[in-house]
C-alpha cells in the first residue's frame, strides 16, 4: 500500500505542474510531439486555465504541493543566472511569504510543549506571525529581557514531510533500480542525505544546539552576526532568539540603505560561508535570501539554523585545494586532489582530466562575473562526470547545494561578484597555515593521537576477531530492487524528470 500510495502523489506532483503549464507548456506546444500537445491542453483546461508568469505558475504549484516542494523552490530561485531573473523573483515569495497558520494553533501548540501555566508565563503577548515559512512560522514578543523571536513548527508538518519524502525516495530507487546510468549519481543516497536534513529541522532543539555554535564560529570570525538562544523558551516545536533588528535579503527595499556597501557586504557573505566550511568544517547549509537579514549598520545576521552542513578534513582539504587550484590555474594539481580523494576513478587519466578541467577553467578566467554563463558550466562539469565515470558523493550534498546558494545570494547582491575571487583571502591563509610549519606539526600531531586510539582498540578487535572464527558466516541476501513500477508511478516520474529539464535549462539551447 506505502508503494502504491507514493505512485499516486508523484503523478499527483506531475498532474499539478502540468495543470499550471510549467511542463509541457503552451509556449512549446509546436514542438512537442502530438500526444503531449494533447496531454498538456487536457491538464491545462482540468486546471482552470494557467495564468501569470511561468515563475508564478511554478511558485502556485510548488506552495500547493507542500514543504519539500518549496524547498525545491527555494533551491531554484537563488540562481538567476542559470534559472532567469524573472523566474527567480517570482519564485522568492517561497522563502519567507508564505500563508501563516492562526493564532489559535500557534497558542495551541505552546501549550502543547510547556503546559498551559508555563506557556502563559513564558509567552503571556504573543505578538501575530511576521513571517511564515515551509516548515513554520515566527512571532513577535516582548519579555523582560528585551524583544524575542518566537518560532513555531506548523500543525502536522512532520507527517506531511515524511509522506513527501517517502515519494522522492520512491523516485529515486525506481530510477537507480531501471538505470545503470544513474547509479554513479547516486540518486538513493542524495535523496537520503537531503531527506534526513529536512527531518532535522522538524526537531527544533536541535536547530537550537546548531545556532549556538553558529554564534560562537561568528563571533570569532567577524563576518556574520547570529542571534542569541532563549533556551528556556525553546523546546522540540518551538524556538525562541533575540529578535534581529533589519530588514530580509528579501524585501525589495533590503538593500536601499546607503551605509551599505554591495561590493564588500556580497563578499562578506561568501568569505563568512568559506571561513566556517574551510576553517571549522561546518557551516549554515541554507543560505537563501529568506534567512539572511540586513541590519541597520549594513551587517548581516543569519537565521534559521534548521540544516547545518558538516564535512570532515579530507573534504574541507579538497574544497580548498579545489578553489586554489582554479585561483592559480593549476589544472594539473587540482586534477590530483581528485584523484587522491578517490572522486574519479584511478583507472581514468590524471592528464586527461586536467586537460577537461582546462577546458572549463580557461574560458570563464578573467572575464566579468555577469558574462559567465553558470548554466553552461553546470552543464559541462555535468558531461565531464559522465566521462570520466564520476560517482556523486553524499557527504558533499549539502556543500554543494549551499555553494550554489551563496554564489547565487552573492550576485544577486553585486552582479559583478566573482566567487573565485572573493575566496582568494580565505582560502589563501588556510593554505599557508595547513600546508606550512604548523601545519606540519598538526599533521604529526593528529596522526599520533590516531595511532594511540587505535592501539588502544586493539584488544577489543582482537577479540571480536577471535569470536569470529567461531561463528559461522552468513551473508545477507542483497535487497530486492524495484525494477518495474504501475504505469502511473511512471507518469509522475517522467513529469518530474521533465519539469527539471524544462525549468532548468530550457533557455539554454
Amino acid at each position: 500500500m506505502g508503494a502504491l500510495s507514493d505512485y499516486l502523489r508523484l503523478m499527483r506532483a506531475g498532474t499539478s505542474l502540468a495543470r499550471h503549464d510549467v511542463i509541457l507548456p503552451a509556449a512549446y506546444q509546436s514542438r512537442l510531439p502530438v500526444p503531449a500537445r494533447i496531454a498538456g491542453g487536457v491538464l491545462r483546461i482540468f486546471g482552470g486555465g494557467a495564468r501569470g508568469r511561468p515563475g508564478e505558475r511554478l511558485a502556485r504549484a510548488l506552495e500547493k504541493l507542500g514543504p519539500a516542494y518549496i524547498k525545491l523552490g527555494q533551491f531554484l530561485a537563488t540562481r538567476p543566472d542559470v534559472f532567469g531573473s524573472q523566474v527567480t523573483t517570482d519564485l522568492s515569495r517561497l522563502k519567507d511569504r508564505l500563508p501563516p497558520f492562526s493564532a489559535r494553533l500557534a497558542r495551541a501548540a505552546l501549550v502543547e510543549e510547556f503546559g498551559l501555566d508555563e506557556a502563559n508565563r513564558l509567552f503571556p503577548d504573543l505578538g501575530p506571525p511576521l513571517a511564515a515559512a515551509s516548515l513554520a512560522q515566527v512571532h513577535k514578543m516582548e519579555t523582560s529581557g528585551g524583544t524575542r523571536a518566537v518560532k513555531i513548527l506548523r500543525p502536522g508538518i512532520e507527517g506531511q514531510l515524511i509522506r513527501e519524502l517517502s515519494a522522492m525516495k520512491r523516485a529515486a530507487r525506481t530510477i537507480e533500480g531501471v538505470s545503470t546510468e544513474s547509479r554513479r549519481l547516486r540518486p538513493v543516497a542524495f535523496t537520503e542525505t537531503i531527506a534526513a536534513a529536512m527531518m532535522r529541522e522538524t526537531d527544533l532543539r536541535l536547530e537550537a544546539g546548531g545556532a549556538d555554535e553558529m554564534r560562537e564560529l561568528s563571533e570569532s570570525s567577524g563576518y556574520f552576526q547570529v542571534p542569541r538562544v532563549d533556551w528556556d523558551r525553546t523546546g522540540r516545536r518551538v524556538l525562541t532568539t533575540d529578535w534581529v533588528d533589519g530588514i530580509a535579503l528579501t524585501h525589495p527595499d533590503a538593500l536601499d540603505n546607503p551605509a551599505i556597501d554591495r561590493v564588500a557586504l556580497a563578499n562578506d557573505i561568501t568569505r563568512g560561508f568559506l571561513t566556517h566550511a574551510i576553517e571549522h568544517g561546518v557551516f549554515h547549509a541554507d543560505m537563501h535570501e529568506g534567512n539572511i537579514i540586513i541590519t541597520p549598520e549594513g551587517k548581516v545576521a543569519l537565521v534559521d539554523f534548521g540544516i547545518i552542513g558538516r564535512i570532515g578534513l579530507t573534504e574541507r582539504r579538497f574544497l580548498a585545494e579545489i578553489l586554489w587550484g582554479f585561483l592559480k590555474r593549476d589544472y594539473m594539481r587540482i586534477a590530483e586532489v581528485h584523484f587522491e580523494a578517490g572522486y574519479v576513478p584511478s583507472t581514468q587519466s590524471v592528464g586527461d582530466f586536467a586537460q577537461a578541467l582546462r577546458s572549463i577553467g580557461e574560458p570563464v578566467h578573467g572575464k566579468p562575473a555577469e558574462e559567465v554563463s553558470m548554466g553552461r558550466v553546470i552543464l559541462q562539469l555535468f558531461d565531464y562526470t559522465q566521462t570520466f565515470g564520476m560517482e556523486m558523493r553524499p557527504e558533499l550534498v549539502l556543500l554543494q547545494k549551499t555553494m550554489v546558494q551563496v554564489e547565487g545570494v552573492a550576485r544577486a547582491i553585486d552582479p559583478g561578484h566573482n566567487i573565485w575571487n572573493a575566496s582568494e583571502p580565505v582560502v589563501e591563509a588556510w593554505v599557508r597555515r595547513s600546508f606550512g610549519p604548523e601545519g606540519a606539526a598538526r599533521l604529526v600531531r593528529d596522526n599520533l593521537r590516531e595511532v594511540a586510539n587505535r592501539l588502544k582498540r586493539l584488544p577489543d578487535v582482537m577479540d571480536r576477531f577471535e569470536a569470529s572464527l567461531d561463528t559461522p558466516a552468513t551473508l545477507p541476501l542483497p535487497p530486492r530492487r524495484e525494477r518495474f513500477a504501475p504505469w502511473w508511478g511512471w507518469f509522475g516520474l517522467t513529469i518530474m524528470l521533465s519539469l527539471i529539464a524544462y525549468a532548468g535549462f530550457a533557455d539554454l539551447f
